[in-house]
C-alpha cells in the first residue's frame, strides 16, 4: 500500500493560516491534494493536522483526515519526521509499504514529478527519494555581513576560481519525500547517502515562508498557467 501524508498544522506564524490561505483561486493545500490525486500513485491521501478548519478544507478537496494530530506534535518545534511517523503508527493496520510526505505549501508540485519520485525510489536501494533543485548562484561565492557592517566570504579560498570550475550545489526543493515506511518509523535521516535525488528545474520550485515569497510565488504560478493555456502569448 502507498500512502501520501500531507502535514498541515494550524499555527503558522509568518503567514497566518498559510495552509488554507487562498492562492490563485484555491486554498493553498488544495493544489497539493489535487496533484497527489492526479498522480494516481496512492491508495490513500491523508492530511495530518491539529486544526478542524484545515481538516474540513482537506476533506472538501478529496483528502482523508482520519485523526487530529496531538498538540505535542503541532507546535513550532515539531519536526516532519515524528509527524510522519505518528501518522503511520496511527494507521496501524495495514502499515503501508511506501509513504510520501508532501508539503501543503507546494503549489508548483506536478503529478508527473511525484510519479518520477516513486520510480526513483523503487529503482534504487535507497530509503528515500526527494525533490531537489540547483542553486542559481555558486554557493562558494556566498558572503556574510559582519557585526561592523562589512562583508567577508564564507569560502575565501575559492575566491580565485572561475565560477564554471566550482562544484554545482543543490538544495531541498520542499515538495515531496518518498520513503519506505520502515525508514520513516525509524526516523532515518533524509539528507544523506541513503537518499536519491529527484531533480527539478528551478522555475518549478518556490519556498513560501514570508509574504514576499507568497507574492513571488503567485506571480510565477500565474505566468506558468498563462504559458500552459496560451503558449504563443508573450509573458
Amino acid at each position: 500500500m502507498k500512502v501520501a501524508i500531507i502535514p498541515a498544522r494550524g499555527g503558522s506564524k509568518r503567514i497566518p493560516r498559510k495552509n488554507i490561505k487562498p492562492f490563485c483561486g484555491k486554498p493553498m493545500i488544495a493544489w497539493t491534494i489535487e496533484a497527489a490525486i492526479k498522480s494516481h500513485c496512492f491508495d490513500r491521501i491523508l492530511v495530518s493536522t491539529d486544526d478542524r478548519e484545515i481538516a474540513e478544507v482537506a476533506n472538501t478537496y478529496g483528502a482523508e483526515t482520519p485523526f487530529i494530530r496531538p498538540a505535542g506534535l503541532s507546535d513550532d518545534h515539531a519536526g516532519t519526521m515524528p509527524v510522519i511517523a505518528h501518522a503511520i503508527e496511527t494507521l496501524a493496520h495495514p502499515i503501508p509499504d511506501l509513504v510520501c510526505c508532501i508539503y501543503a505549501t507546494a503549489p508548483f508540485i506536478a503529478p508527473e514529478n511525484i510519479q518520477l519520485g516513486e520510480r526513483r525510489l523503487l529503482d534504487s536501494d535507497a530509503n528515500y527519494a526527494f525533490s531537489v533543485t540547483s542553486y542559481p548562484f555558486p554557493i562558494q561565492r556566498a558572503i556574510r555581513m559582519t557585526p561592523d557592517e562589512r562583508v567577508e566570504m564564507f569560502y575565501p579560498e575559492e575566491f580565485s576560481k572561475r565560477s564554471q570550475d566550482l562544484e554545482e550545489a543543490w538544495h531541498d526543493a520542499g515538495q515531496f519525500y518518498w520513503g519506505k515506511a520502515s525508514a520513516w518509523l525509524e526516523q532515518r535521516p533524509v539528507f544523506d547517502h541513503g537518499s536519491v535525488p529527484v531533480k527539478l528545474p528551478r522555475h518549478q520550485v518556490q519556498d513560501i515562508d514570508t509574504p514576499e515569497d507568497w507574492l513571488r510565488a503567485e506571480w510565477m504560478f500565474k505566468s506558468m498557467i498563462l504559458e500552459k493555456t496560451n503558449p504563443t502569448s508573450p509573458i
